[in-house]
């Protein structure tokens, strides 16, 4: 059967590929590149609406064919074969959705909002599409009689509760409304990140007077001047909202009036008096969340969501976000009293604002530890961190990197570099993207341009995976030199990157890091852990221009100053986690000031003035315009299964144990989501994690 699939793939693929105007377009052939890359320098913005009308043609066409298939429906010719469906539409997707994040033109932006309505429309006509459902409800319900191995079984069982959970089983009437949702929120989504992004390339903060740079580091003043030169004011020094920019300038401005105009600025992305302003998009977001969830026999958005996750339900997870809060808050108040004795001691007359944390913390911090940001970053040049990097995943798990200056990139800025296995034998292509620009959304992110999986003729596709971050970037005079902060979510990335690169599963739908959303963050934060840990930084952490290792007496330093703050970052984190759960536990929508409601969440966890959310509503991408909507809570969630996971290797008296290295990569780098996301973590640990781990890495406990 799977041979008949591959017959009608590859005569739609041809029938496709006919026409005098299509090959001169990239994505309607095989590409003809080292390793099958996208062929970057051929794609032009004109090649991606073609495609992307050609690839919902396509795919339409292979979900007839299943629909026509007169043989009784089995796993084969429904369920693998709606899998493999599609592949043109993923091409030019995986390039063209990279580009929205990594590569944005005006071009691009528009392009987005013209195929985002197209995209949802063909999502929902699969998804409500009563023939295929009929199929994938009569495999489902035979399931227990079908000898299927433990992914077929995962996939579908994936297959049918995803159709179920995108309304497949409502009513006509209900469907056409639920379509409606979707069209809307798809528009909705991607204006809310485009106003974000907008604001933070609109704000500028020039400073023309050298005498407001007092407490800048040197670096951080080089990179200011070179960044207004740029925008052509000369002898000035220019500031902006990229993080490399605001958080030195929060943290070591002494002019106390321009960094309250840094912050405020910093938390009111997306919510200016201009055109770019969410609220709108926000009220709009949570109300047609709330129905569609409604529709769907939920009571607010967040039972909906939660229902496919490790936590499984609402009350799980407030019950444990409360715990941790009810730990950092009395912690966090206790930092703030020392941040305002040292205000005091300096003799000024005003109390400790949001826009004075950072800046006062590095001040305690080195009193107390005679330590200081500016020092650390001399050993963290961002080649030394990234060799790093591939030393740490080269003891763990063998794995050789090798920079490919013949593979196409999709932007200067970008490298190539091949992973192989420890035999030569490849395993994937990785990307990095390392700096701020323009054309580039904030913060730090992987993501894919080929999912690994075994395609439909049983050939193996490995992963093209790229990272993309916004690092301190190098100036005419000085070589990229990270913050520790900036270090150890390279190594975060990394980790992600390990979790699609390492993949080893059958289907597309199940590869890589296509796992619940709060145990995604495992891989990725259990490689800070080797980031941070002493027996590792002696191995990468070189001075930038002496060489030197890092001195056994800095790293003394860093280890006894890691808790130090970490009651103002949990509650800062935990703000924002609750702050979505907020919004999307709503059983009733009744439009709101986001203003307001930000202060009611504030209120109702008798939270400090002192510290602002991590991420405000008006700018919060992730549950807004990202995929963690009720779900940001994840990356704490995931704190608890690192810390344990981590402490597997401790426990060894071996960083790199092989044999727990191994497991690590057998049962859960490697698994995709195959398994249940705790039966995966189980069968690595041996048991569930408790949180204590996660208290005690973080200092709470007291």
């Amino acid at each position: 059967m799977r041979n008949l699939v591959v017959l009608i793939l590859t005569m739609v693929v041809m029938a496709s590929c006919a026409g005098p105007e299509k090959p001169d377009n990239p994505f309607f052939s095989s590409y003809d590149t080292p390793f099958g890359v996208p062929p970057f320098e051929l794609i032009e913005v004109g090649h991606f609406m073609p495609a992307f009308e050609e690839g919902i043609k396509e795919q339409e066409a292979e979900i007839e064919a299943i629909i026509n298939n007169s043989e009784v429906p089995d796993f084969d010719n429904t369920i693998a074969a709606l899998d493999y469906s599609g592949g043109l539409l993923n091409r030019v997707s995986s390039v063209f959705y990279n580009y929205n994040s990594s590569n944005i033109s005006d071009t691009i932006q528009s392009i987005a909002k013209e195929v985002a309505p197209k995209m949802s429309a063909h999502s929902d006509n699969i998804s409500l599409n009563a023939e295929l459902f009929e199929r994938i409800q009569a495999v489902y319900n035979q399931r227990e009689s079908l000898d299927l191995t433990e992914e077929q079984a995962m996939l579908l069982k994936e297959t049918y509760e995803g159709f179920v959970r995108n309304g497949a089983a409502l009513s006509a009437e209900k469907q056409e409304r639920y379509r409606e949702i979707n069209q809307e929120l798809s528009v909705l989504t991607l204006q809310f990140g485009q106003n974000v992004l907008a604001d933070v390339n609109d704000f500028k903060l020039i400073v023309d007077n050298e005498a407001d740079l007092a407490g800048l580091p040197a670096s951080v003043v080089a990179t200011a001047a070179e960044a207004a030169a740029n925008d052509g004011a000369e002898g000035k020094w220019l500031f902006t909202l990229q993080n490399p920019s605001v958080m030195p300038f929060l943290t070591y401005a002494d002019n106390r009036a321009l960094r309250e105009v840094m912050g405020r600025a910093y938390i009111l992305r997306g919510n200016n008096d201009n055109e770019n302003n969410n609220e709108d998009i926000i009220n709009k977001l949570v109300e047609l969340r709330l129905e569609r969830s409604q529709l769907l026999g939920h009571e607010n958005f967040a039972q909906f969501a939660l229902q496919n996750r490790m936590a499984g339900n609402v009350e799980t997870v407030e019950s444990f976000l409360q715990q941790i809060w009810n730990a950092a808050l009395p912690i966090a108040r206790e930092e703030a009293v020392d941040l305002q004795k040292m205000i005091d001691s300096e003799g000024h007359d005003f109390d400790l604002a949001f826009w004075d944390w950072r800046y006062y913390a590095e001040k305690v911090r080195k009193e107390k530890y005679n330590i200081d940001e500016s020092e650390i970053r001399q050993y963290f040049e961002i080649n030394n961190v990234r060799d790093g990097i591939f030393m740490v995943a080269n003891k763990l798990f063998g794995l050789q990197f090798k920079q490919r200056e013949d593979v196409p990139v999709y932007h200067t800025e970008a490298t190539a570099w091949e992973v192989q296995e420890a035999d030569g034998t490849h395993v994937g292509i990785l990307y990095m993207d390392m700096h701020p620009r323009a054309s580039k959304r904030g913060g730090a992110w992987m993501s894919s341009y080929r999912k690994q999986q075994v395609d439909a003729s049983g050939e193996f596709v490995p992963p093209v995976i790229t990272i993309v971050c916004n690092f301190t970037a190098p100036s005419e005079n000085q070589p990229a030199l990270l913050s520790f902060d900036e270090m150890t979510t390279f190594f975060h990335e990394f980790g992600h990157a390990l979790h699609g690169l390492l993949s080893d599963t059958q289907y597309h739908g199940l590869s890589g890091t296509s796992v619940p959303r709060d145990f995604v963050e495992l891989p990725s934060q259990v490689m800070e852990n080797w980031a941070k840990h002493p027996e590792v930084l002696k191995q990468f952490a070189k001075h930038y221009e002496t060489g030197e290792v890092i001195p056994d007496e800095l790293i003394d330093r860093i280890k006894e100053s890691s808790n130090f703050n970490q009651g103002f970052a949990t509650v800062e984190f935990l703000a924002s986690a609750l702050l979505d759960m907020d919004y999307h536990t709503m059983n009733a929508y009744e439009p709101f000031d986001v203003n307001a409601f930000e202060k009611q969440v504030q209120e109702r966890y008798n939270m400090m003035d002192e510290i602002y959310f991590r991420h405000g509503s008006p700018h919060f991408q992730h549950i807004f315009s990202g995929g963690y909507s009720a779900g940001y809570y994840s990356y704490i969630w995931a704190g608890v299964l690192d810390a344990d996971a981590f402490e597997a290797f401790v426990e060894t008296g071996d960083l790199f144990d092989q044999t727990t290295a191994t497991k690590f990569r057998k049962e859960i780098l490697e698994k995709g989501g195959t398994r249940d996301a705790m039966e995966m973590y189980k069968a690595f640990r041996g048991s569930e994690p408790g949180i204590e781990p996660l208290l005690k890495q973080r200092g709470l406990v007291r």
